[in-house]
This record gives C-alpha cells, sequence and structure tokens, in this order.
C-alpha cells in the first residue's frame, strides 16, 4: 500500500476568537501529559466520489467547528496555558493505491500507521505544537480513512472523540450549531508551576517508546469474556471483575510471563491505567470538557509471584476504584497528590511499566459526516508495553491492541490462556 500525500492546508476558524477568550487556562491534569499527539481513525465505506467535493466539505465543517472549540487552534504558551490566536489546525489529503477493504480485511498496526499524518512512531515526532492535525486518505473504491492527532495537553481520548462527533454533526447537517461553549478545569485543578511531566515523560520514553514493539490486535467475544469472568478471574480476591478487568488482567499477566523470561525484565512491575473523572467531579456538562480529565490508577506485581489472574484482576479493580470523589477532592488540594507522585517516582525506575487503557462507548461510532456510520472507529499506538482496550465494531466484545518487545510478542502470543481466550482473526 502507498499513500501519496496531495494536499496540505492551514485550516483557520471560521469566526475569529474573541479577545476575552484568547487565553485558555490549562490544569495540572493538562500538564501532567506527555508533550505529543494521540491518534483516533475512523473508516467510511463508499463516501466519496469526488475527492475535491469531500475535502471542502470536510474542511469547511472543520472551520465551523475550530469556531466553537477554539483551544484546538491555538498554540501552548509555556506550561501554564494555551494562546487562541486563532493560528489553525493542519489538513492533509492524501491518495491511498488500494481498496479500503485490504486495510479492513488484514487490520496490522504497521500499515495502519501510513494513514497517520506522521508516518513514524517515534516520540520526537509527535512534540509539535500544531493541536490539531487532520488526514483525510482517499482510497481507489471510493472509501475515506480520516486520520487525526491531538496534542494532549488540549485533550484526551474522550475530549477528543466528543471533538469528532461534533465536527461531524455540523458537516452532516450543515449548521453552525454546537450546544454550549467548552471550557476546562483550570478552575478544579489549577496549573502549577512545577516538573510534573517530569515523571509520567520519563516511565513513558523508558518503558513505551524506546525500543521496536510488535503491536497485533487481539479479539474477545462476548461469550468469551463471559466465561472468562466466570472461570479465571471469578475467585477470593474478586467476585465479580468488570469486563475490562478480567481481560487487562489476562493480558498483564501474560505480558509478565512473557517478560521475565529475559534477563533485563526487572524485580517489579507497574500498571498504569487512566480513569475518566468526568463522572466523579462536579462539573455541569461533561461532554463540553476539554483537556485532560483523569488520572492513572496504579497496580503492581511482582515478577517472581506465579501469576493468579484472580489476584491480578482484584489489583486492577482497587487501583481503578481508588480513583474516587476523595481522590479527585485530594488531587484538587495538591499537597496530597504530589505525594503520591513522589513516592512513585522514587519506584518506577526499577520496574517494568505496562500502560494499560481503554475506551469503551466510544463517540466516535456515532460521528456520521453524511456517509453514515464509520465501519470502523478506534485509536492505535504501536509502543512496548502498551495495551489499548475498546469496544468491537458490532459490540459487546473487546478489541485489545497490544504491543511488545518481540520476543516478548512471540511467547504472549503462545500463552495457553491467550490462545484459549482470543481470537486472532484480523478483519472487521
Amino acid at each position: 500500500m502507498e499513500v501519496h500525500v496531495i494536499a496540505t492546508e492551514t485550516i483557520k476558524p471560521s469566526s475569529p476568537t474573541p479577545p476575552h477568550l484568547r487565553t485558555f487556562k490549562i490544569s495540572l491534569l493538562d500538564q501532567m501529559n506527555i508533550d505529543g499527539h494521540f491518534p483516533l481513525m475512523l473508516f467510511y465505506s463508499g463516501a466519496c466520489e469526488n475527492t475535491t467535493k469531500t475535502s471542502d466539505h470536510l474542511k469547511k465543517s472543520l472551520a465551523k467547528t475550530l469556531t466553537h472549540y477554539y483551544p484546538f487552534a491555538g498554540r501552548v504558551k509555556g506550561n501554564l496555558s494555551i494562546d487562541c490566536d486563532d493560528t489553525g489546525a493542519s489538513f492533509i489529503e492524501a491518495n491511498v493505491s488500494c481498496k479500503m477493504s485490504d486495510i479492513l480485511d488484514q487490520l496490522e498496526s504497521d500499515q495502519l500507521e501510513k494513514l497517520l499524518p506522521f508516518k513514524d512512531n517515534k516520540l520526537k515526532l509527535y512534540t509539535g505544537g500544531i493541536m490539531v492535525v487532520v488526514q483525510a486518505n482517499y482510497f481507489s473504491c471510493g472509501g475515506v480513512a480520516i486520520s487525526i492527532y491531538f496534542k494532549h495537553v488540549i485533550a484526551d481520548a474522550f475530549a477528543g472523540a466528543i471533538f469528532v462527533k461534533r465536527w461531524a454533526a455540523i458537516a452532516c447537517d450543515g449548521s453552525n450549531r454546537i450546544e454550549g461553549a467548552v471550557y476546562g478545569c483550570a478552575s478544579i485543578f489549577p496549573p502549577q508551576d512545577l516538573p510534573l511531566q517530569r515523571l509520567w515523560r520519563k516511565s513513558f520514553v523508558n518503558n513505551v517508546s524506546l525500543g521496536d514493539a510488535i503491536t497485533k490486535r487481539f479479539i474477545f467475544d462476548d461469550t468469551t469474556i463471559a466465561t472468562l469472568r466466570e472461570t479465571i478471574v471469578n475467585g477470593p480476591c474478586l467476585n465479580r471483575p468488570t469486563r475490562f478487568e478480567a481481560v487487562a488482567a489476562l493480558i498483564w499477566g501474560a505480558a509478565i510471563a512473557a517478560g521475565r523470561e529475559r534477563e533485563d525484565f526487572k524485580a517489579k512491575n507497574v500498571a498504569l491505567i487512566p480513569v475518566s473523572l468526568r463522572h466523579k467531579i462536579n462539573m455541569a456538562s461533561p461532554e463540553q470538557c476539554i483537556g485532560n480529565v483523569g488520572q492513572a490508577a496504579i497496580a503492581k506485581w511482582p515478577t517472581e509471584k506465579m501469576i493468579d489472574y484472580n489476584s491480578l484482576a482484584a489489583k486492577l479493580h482497587e487501583a481503578i476504584m481508588m480513583m474516587d470523589e476523595n481522590y479527585a477532592r485530594k488531587l484538587n488540594e495538591g499537597g496530597g497528590f504530589l505525594n503520591d507522585l513522589r513516592e512513585l517516582d522514587e519506584g518506577i525506575g526499577d520496574s517494568n511499566v505496562f500502560f494499560l487503557t481503554s475506551m469503551f462507548r466510544s463517540p466516535l461510532y456515532e460521528a456520521d459526516f453524511g456517509w453514515g456510520k464509520p465501519k470502523w472507529a478506534n485509536s492505535v499506538m504501536n509502543f512496548n508495553n502498551f495495551i489499548f482496550c475498546s469496544d468491537t465494531c458490532s459490540g459487546g466484545g473487546i478489541e485489545a491492541w497490544v504491543g511488545l518487545p518481540k520476543e516478548d510478542m512471540q511467547r504472549f502470543e503462545k500463552n495457553p490462556h491467550i490462545v484459549a481466550y482470543a481470537s486472532f482473526k484480523p478483519s472487521i
């Protein structure tokens, strides 16, 4: 598959941002995130009869959307705010030398990455100043894949998906209406002039972004998940794990088992699980809140300890349940939270760090640009020790993208529990 970029354009908001909205304060949670971008992808069948017309449709509606989401068209100013100067988002058009079905029938991370605005997964390419980068990929069959990179300081996955959903709504009905104004969490979690990003950047770079990862897709259907919850993870430590806890425990345990055969595998394992706080703090409209509204729960497991999936699921459950209103209050107060960071910083250097993240009930599948809902929508990141779970496009099951070092992946795929519960069918 070859992807040829045919045009690049800067899209500015259709109306200028008023002076009183020029400065948008970021929150403590925004400061904590990696200084980079994350991708979302949506595939539409038979959406394009004329690429020029389709691109014009997307660009005009994007400009209208940026009028409401004005921070997405600005630039970061220092470490405390965004200058909403209407600099704009980047819009790229590309032709793809194959049919869309060729991609969806054989979903592979390396092929999907070719459809992204950045063609390399190295962290240095994710740190540009542009907040939003869109690439419209046109297939020979008339299908369209829309890839969007969001700068993490301005959006988490939920905020990015809501942006896409509302962009699609404007494109679909031709209006310029979005209910309510966007807002951030700086008033709830005030920014602090401290090197807070250091810990997360260190753990991400050292454990996730360095090295060549092998990323593969595994499917757990609803029947299999029900069986998994009943037979492996139901037990003395946890009676009823969630779908995510059951699947994440299985994957994390198999990844630890695969990695500990390496001589350089460390004695301790840490799982960082991003948990949304949108419905755990007092906010008027969670969908209108942009930025990052979540924090990573932390679970630990010694490498030498025998893998016990019920206990692993209990560890994940306990960590996730700690992210409640009391934790949000502690986070707001600042002092106790910073002590937690210092404690984690002390132990993270001698641990294998795994990122276990998820995006269930994604608003992406509601994004109709006038061509119907997407055939497949998700996020794909090719990193080591990175596990991303989402709903399958048909619902009910879980689609898990697992990134591991090559030698670990070879052992992971042969793990008897992975073989028993995961499907390797690559197609949609």
